[in-house]
Formats: C-alpha cells, sequence, structure tokens
C-alpha cells in the first residue's frame, strides 16, 4: 500500500472547486476528506486526526472564520491554510489573527497551493525532528532526573538504563510537561510513523514508563483519550 505524505481536511462548499482541489491532492500522494461547511469541518476535525486544513471563508451554517477560532480554543499546532476568494487586507489579516497559517487568493494556482502545502508540512517535520536533535542535556522534573545523552533515568538517588525510544519518549513527555504531547507527534518523531500498529507499540512504552515513574507521587503521565498523553507535575 502506497504511503501517503499527509492527511488534509479541505472545507469548502463550492463542489466543483473541492473535487477539483482533492483529485490534485490524492494525485501527489494526500489523503483528503471533504466538507462543505464550517459546522461539518469543525465536527469532522474533533473526530478525527489531520495533518494540515484547507478552508474557504464564506460557506453556510458556519464561515471559515468562526470555525478556525473554535479549532484554535484547542488546538494550536494544525496547520491552516486560507483557500478564498476575498483578497482585501483586512480579509487577510482577519484570517491570520483567527489562528490561519497562510492566505491563498482565489483564483489560484493548483502548483502553488501543493508547494505551500509542502512547504509547511516539511516546517512541521522539521520542529518534531528538533525535538530529538539534541542528546547531551540533563531533564529534572518532579524528583527524576533525565539524562538524555547517556539514557539513565534516576529516581530519588536510584538510577535505572533506560532504552533509546523510552529515553526519547520522557524526553519529549518531560519538555511538554503540564501539557499535551500530540500521540501523533511522538510517533513521527520516535518511530517514523504513526500507524496503527506501531501506536499500540507506544502503548506498552508508556505502561512502561508509568511503572518507573510510580516512586515519585510527583508526577503522573495522563491519557488524553483520542489525542495523546500530559505529563503532569504536581
Amino acid at each position: 500500500m502506497e504511503k501517503k505524505k499527509g492527511r488534509i481536511l479541505l472545507v469548502e462548499d463550492d463542489r466543483t472547486l473541492s473535487t477539483l482541489v482533492r483529485d490534485i491532492l490524492e494525485i501527489n500522494k494526500y489523503e483528503v476528506v471533504l466538507c462543505s461547511n464550517g459546522e461539518e469541518g469543525l465536527a469532522t476535525f474533533k473526530s478525527q486526526k489531520f495533518d494540515l486544513m484547507l478552508v474557504d471563508i464564506m460557506m453556510p451554517k458556519m464561515d471559515g472564520i468562526t470555525m478556525i477560532k473554535e479549532i484554535r480554543r484547542y488546538d494550536q499546532r494544525v496547520p491552516i491554510v486560507i483557500i478564498s476568494a476575498k483578497d482585501m487586507k483586512d480579509d487577510k489579516i482577519e484570517g491570520f489573527r483567527a489562528g490561519a497559517d497562510d492566505y491563498v487568493v482565489k483564483p489560484f494556482s493548483t502548483d502553488e497551493l501543493l508547494l505551500r502545502i509542502d512547504a509547511i508540512l516539511k516546517r512541521v517535520q522539521r520542529a518534531q525532528e528538533m525535538l530529538l536533535t539534541t542528546t547531551t542535556e540533563i531533564i529534572e522534573f518532579g524528583n527524576c532526573k533525565l539524562d538524555v545523552g547517556e539514557q539513565n533515568l534516576t529516581i530519588k538517588n536510584k538510577t535505572m538504563h533506560l532504552t533509546r525510544k523510552e529515553c526519547d519518549l520522557i524526553r519529549l513527555l518531560a519538555m511538554k510537561r503540564n501539557e499535551l504531547l500530540l500521540r501523533e507527534v511522538a510517533l513521527k518523531a520516535i518511530w517514523g510513523d504513526d500507524d496503527y500498529f506501531i501506536g499500540r507499540s507506544m502503548d506498552v512504552f508508556i505502561s512502561r514508563i508509568r511503572k518507573y515513574l510510580k516512586d515519585d507521587n510527583k508526577v503522573e503521565i495522563v491519557n488524553v483519550h483520542g489525542l495523546g498523553f500530559k505529563m503532569m507535575i504536581k
């Protein structure tokens, strides 16, 4: 089965345009889900995982700006590209202030749109990879100390040696302490993929790490259903 470059949610009420854009994206190895209004787009985003969103502004039931603001209330990370016929400066400013990462004016070149999408997703991938680039640091949290270079975890003067993946996963959790670590971010950063079976493997690692941390009552790893995990520091 051919590996997809990313999963895109396209929210656009012009059926002809949305079908054209979907077909071009699919030819270029993207998986695309279509929605025809803001309400449907918001509900779909909440129930599924996407790497990027393409959003029109003028739509029935809920406009694109309102939908973006709702999404940004609980997801600050997913890249959002507005595609709109509204080309005034104030329209673009409103879109960016709502939380969009890019703004493409209709009519647009599909080649340009593809280049913008590729560039955004590459930046996201580089940011995820940078989380694991430093291997010499010492990270302290709760009563724990993680030596990334030596792959050692010390809890109350008791030290244990970790596997590389255990160390990387604890590092990601500790770097985002008290914040949500998205499941797909951890999977792609550590395992290089986020399919179902690798996800089950990560669950095993999380269970193992919880056992390692059980002696520190200041640290708890909380499951955020359907999204990922939080390392809570008391």
